[in-house]
């Protein structure tokens, strides 16, 4: 059963990328299996030994900048990590709720905002592939801010830029440690995404309400009765 939001209430909706308006798979691909297996052949060793190394090194900066930042990864493996998400650019894909819902959104008079952890490279290729940009009113990475979305202080420099209420905004991600950051901040409305990856199992959130499929959510988005607060 869909959340029972108050959408009278609600003008601006920040949305993730990843896992929420882009298939995840294509991220769990490329860090999970093609970076392990470049790094086996760089180094010339076990593709287990080097999926244990990969998995040690992103534990050590997850939900830091780092964690999304291409030139840290480039650096630290070795690899030409812009190229290697340039040569796989055409497997991005939007989620098939993602139309749907973005249209009904625009179509309702509210405000969409991109909102991504994602490196501007890896932004710049999905989008290029997708053309999600289309169907959005403004995209933001978080690297043009110096913090995660995990950060409190990320929060604060998108509303300076954006003037953003959050007491009348909707979040829309996959991770529920981002959130619980934007609760943290103040945003009355989260949502998590249950199956980010269309290769893997759902997954269930702890502490806000979630939805499998944005086109549930369609009934109850009725158009913005005047104008916003």
């Amino acid at each position: 059963m869909p959340p029972d939001f108050n959408w009278n209430s609600i003008d601006t909706v920040l949305l993730d990328m990843d896992g929420t308006l882009l298939d995840l798979a294509f991220d769990s691909q490329f860090w999970l299996q093609d970076v392990p297996l470049a790094l086996s052949q760089q180094r010339s060793i076990s593709l287990e030994n080097a999926r244990q190394i990969i998995h040690e090194e992103y534990l050590a900066v997850q939900h830091t900048m780092n964690w999304y930042c291409f030139d840290y990864w480039s650096e630290r493996l070795d690899m030409d990590i812009y190229q290697m998400t340039t040569n796989i650019g055409k497997n991005a894909r939007l989620r098939d709720d993602t139309l749907p819902f973005l249209t009904h959104l625009r179509e309702s008079g509210r405000q969409t905002i991109l909102l991504t952890n994602a490196h501007p490279h890896s932004l710049s290729v999905k989008i290029a592939h997708t053309g999600l940009d289309q169907h959005l009113d403004l995209l933001l990475s978080t690297h043009t801010f110096g913090y995660p979305k995990e950060d409190q202080r990320l929060w604060s420099a998108v509303q300076k830029q954006t003037g953003f209420d959050p007491e009348r905004t909707l979040f829309v991600d996959d991770g529920e440690p981002i959130l619980n950051a934007a609760k943290t901040f103040g945003i009355r409305y989260c949502l998590g995404i249950e199956n980010p990856d269309s290769t893997m199992a759902d997954k269930s959130f702890q502490g806000h309400p979630s939805i499998n499929d944005f086109r549930s959510l369609l009934p109850s988005i009725h158009p913005v009765t005047g104008p916003a607060k």
